[in-house]
Parts: C-alpha cells; sequence; structure tokens
C-alpha cells in the first residue's frame, strides 16, 4: 500500500457529523435563526472573538445580510492539538448557529510554499484530510450544508486568470521589507532564511481575501493552527470579519493596508481576534507541535492526556499565567457550560462550578487546589476527546489516515535530524518503524 495515495477525493465537501456535547451551541433550527434579532447574533457573532475593530459596521453587516457567509483556513501541517482541534468547533459551531455558512479553506499550497511536510503536497493533503476527520468526529455541526471545506489548490488551479493578478498587485504595491515583517503568520523569523516560496506566502495570502468572493464568499488569512475568520456579503463585500491570534495583530497591519488600497473606496475590514491557547508548561504563550509536552492531541490517549495535564503548570492560588486555568475558561466551559471537580469531604466534596468566576474565586482563595482542579480538567479533556479516539479506531479510513500523519512525522523527523531517511542502522528497524505506523 502507498502510504501518500490519495484515498478520496478532495473536490470541496460537506459531511454529517456524529452528536457531540457542543451540538447545543449550534442547535438552532431554521425557523429559529430567521427569528433571531440582528442583537442576538451580533451578540453570538461578538463572543467568537477578544477584540473587535469597528463592531459598528459588524452590527450595520448583520443587518444587511442576515445569513452572511464565513470563511475560515488552515495550514495543513501535522497532527492537531486540541487548540486547533476543539475551539475551532466551538467557534463555527457559534456562527453556523447565527445563521451563518462557514466555508474551510484547506490551504495545501501555501503549506508546501511554508515547506510543511517537507513540501510534499500528497503528504500535506493527506493530513489535510486526517483534520477533516476530526473536526468531523468531535461534534462539527454539519447539518443542512452549513459548512463546506474548500483545497485551495484546486480553487486557485480552476480560476488562476482571476487569482494571480492579485497576488500581483499586491506584490506590486508593497516593499520586500514590508513582507518580510510579515513572516510571523507562517511561523517563520524575518532573521529566518527564507526561501523565495515563503517571501511570496503572504501576498498570496493577503490576496484570498478577494480571490474567492465568487466561491461565493470568503475571507481568510492561512495560519496554520491561527485561524482567520471571515464574514462578507455573497456578491457584494460589504463587510468582513477576521478573526486571528493575539501574537500576529500587529503583522495583519500589512494586510490590512493592502485590503484598504485595493479596495478603492469600499467599506473597511471589521477585526475580530480571538483568544490564543497557551502551551502546558510556564511561560509557553502558545502551544508547540514541536514539543509534545507543551500540547494536548486531539487523538492522544486517555493515560497521555491525564500525565501531561499532571505536570502541566498550575501554581496554587494564582490565576495568571495558569494554563489550566486557560483551558477551563475557553474549552470546558464553552462545551460543558460547566465545570465538576470530585473530591472527599475531607478536601470540600464534589463541587460543580456553573461559572468560571466563581472557578477563580474559590481557586485564588486555596478553597480548590490544583490537586483537585487537575484530575477534573484531565477528565473533561478526555470525556470530549473519546469520540476521536472511538472514530480514529473504528473508521477504516480514519485509521489510516492517522497512520499515515503519525508515520510521515517520525519519517520527515529522522530525515531533518540526520539528512536521510536510511539513516537509521539497519533495514530491519526501518521496516519495523514503517510496519508499527502502517499495519
Amino acid at each position: 500500500m502507498d502510504p501518500e495515495a490519495p484515498h478520496q477525493s478532495r473536490t470541496s465537501q460537506t459531511m454529517e457529523s456524529p452528536s457531540s456535547p457542543a451540538d447545543h451551541v449550534s442547535s438552532s433550527s431554521s425557523n429559529s435563526i430567521s427569528e433571531m434579532s440582528v442583537e442576538e447574533k451580533f451578540r453570538i457573532l461578538r463572543s467568537v472573538g477578544e477584540e473587535c475593530i469597528q463592531e459598528d459596521e459588524l452590527m450595520n453587516l448583520l443587518s444587511k445580510k442576515p445569513l452572511p457567509v464565513c470563511y475560515d483556513g488552515f495550514e495543513p501541517s501535522g497532527r492537531m492539538h486540541i487548540a486547533q482541534g476543539v475551539m475551532k468547533i466551538i467557534n463555527v459551531n457559534k456562527m453556523t448557529s447565527a445563521g451563518c455558512k462557514v466555508k474551510i479553506w484547506i490551504a495545501d499550497w501555501f503549506a508546501q510554499l511554508n515547506n510543511k511536510m517537507g513540501g510534499d503536497l500528497k503528504k500535506i493533503q493527506t493530513v489535510g484530510q486526517y483534520m477533516i476527520e476530526i473536526w468531523k468526529a468531535v461534534g462539527l455541526n454539519l447539518q443542512g450544508d452549513k459548512v463546506e471545506f474548500l483545497w485551495s489548490s484546486e480553487e486557485i488551479n480552476s480560476r488562476s486568470h482571476e487569482y494571480w493578478p492579485l497576488v500581483m498587485d499586491i506584490a506590486r504595491r508593497n516593499k520586500l521589507r514590508r513582507i518580510m515583517r510579515c513572516v510571523q503568520i507562517m511561523g517563520r523569523s524575518e532573521q529566518d532564511e527564507l526561501t523565495a516560496a515563503q517571501i511570496l506566502y503572504p501576498c498570496m495570502q493577503c490576496a484570498d481575501i478577494f480571490f474567492p468572493q465568487a466561491i461565493p464568499s470568503v475571507l481568510c488569512n492561512h495560519c496554520g493552527c491561527k485561524s482567520v475568520w471571515g464574514i462578507h456579503l455573497p456578491n457584494l463585500m460589504l463587510g468582513l470579519i477576521s478573526v486571528n491570534w493575539a501574537w500576529i495583530r500587529g503583522k495583519l497591519t500589512f494586510l490590512r493596508e493592502s485590503i484598504v488600497k485595493i479596495l478603492r473606496g469600499k467599506n473597511k475590514p471589521i477585526i475580530l481576534s480571538h483568544h490564543m491557547l497557551p502551551g502546558l508548561q510556564q511561560g509557553q504563550e502558545k502551544m508547540s507541535k514541536s514539543d509534545p509536552s507543551s500540547s494536548i492531541f486531539m487523538e492522544d490517549e486517555e493515560a497521555e492526556v491525564n500525565l501531561k495535564i499532571k505536570k502541566a503548570y498550575c501554581p496554587p492560588m494564582i490565576v495568571a499565567g495558569n494554563p489550566c486555568l486557560e483551558y477551563i475558561k475557553f474549552i470546558i466551559f464553552p462545551w460543558f457550560h460547566e465545570f465538576k471537580v470530585e473530591r472527599n469531604a475531607d478536601n470540600g466534596g464534589e463541587k460543580t462550578f456553573s461559572s468560571f468566576e466563581e472557578l477563580v474565586a474559590d481557586y485564588e482563595s486555596g478553597n480548590l487546589h490544583p490537586a483537585d482542579l487537575k484530575p477534573a480538567l484531565s477528565k473533561a479533556i478526555n470525556k470530549i476527546l473519546q469520540p476521536v479516539r472511538d472514530h480514529f479506531k473504528n473508521d477504516p479510513t480514519a485509521k489510516e489516515l492517522l497512520r499515515r500523519v503519525k508515520f510521515n512525522e517520525i519519517k520527515l523527523l529522522i530525515l531533518t535530524v540526520t539528512g536521510n531517511w536510511k539513516a537509521l542502522p539497519t533495514q530491519r528497524e526501518r521496516e519495523t518503524l514503517q510496519t508499527s505506523f502502517l499495519v
């Protein structure tokens, strides 16, 4: 079996999803959505982000177009951690619950430009399919064609006569120094030795804001796990929303300025920035796939989750910079709307917190200890992830995809460290490694 052979068509697709504890986030019927007030839709969409520029334009957009189209894109770049897996579902389900349709742009060409998976497009597309399987399993609301997946390579190729003039126009309008300041959006540094492809990346990323309006309506920047969201009206760009991680806010100035130049008098973008989930260790501002101890992956086993949370930074009575509390605030409460702590009577007995503020009060006072909080957090996360584990164990397609992704990552790691896949001491060792992931 060829581990890189495409297993199914990658055309735009909609899929059915199993139920999940998050279903109620997006369970509104068509009738209830049509009856929802503009203010209620605004409240739901505004809750996606921590910061919003031009909030009045968001309200204006919703009053003019009651069923806008939202856009999110991602760069397939390896195994998915819980920030990209669960937080994305929470946000997408909020948008569909407000009557929006969400188009998810799978940025396979961008991952190739950024040299993800060694720049091998087949491996990148395998990762993209693996990520779709995760979102299906964890509870992405796909009922009623509310969510559609589009592959950048296919869409750009089909309309190259529209796309590349946009890229050229953006590149022509901006100096190289400004482009270099934007490379952090793809996880690079200005001090890195960049390829020409990686310098082209920000120009293409900006072009995406305009290009897919005939798809019919999209806005996105492809930042790997750093989601950027968009909303504008089908066939008429009256407004848009983007959601991005805090650490790239300054870098998006380039994109916003380029947008304003090309819009030529049309409404300026509405920027909505969502929270960035930190790594599990002290001082880690974001999760890192290169440091497994800092991340919980979506298909991690229960014991792995328990061990990672047990070792996580969680100082008693301190809330600021505490990743365990961040997980509870941005994952557990949005998912379950409560947090249950089980402990013996001597330590205060069982307690269910109905709000994050209530939990913080107990934690800061010392009434809730990390030794009780951590097991409760592990249990809640494992409950969210169990459908994903079941899906990758029981579904043949998903199981095969996970084997390919893990094998490709191990192979790429060996190649990166040694410069040669055959650097393992013996042919038998190479065959054993391959068999452990592919059989």
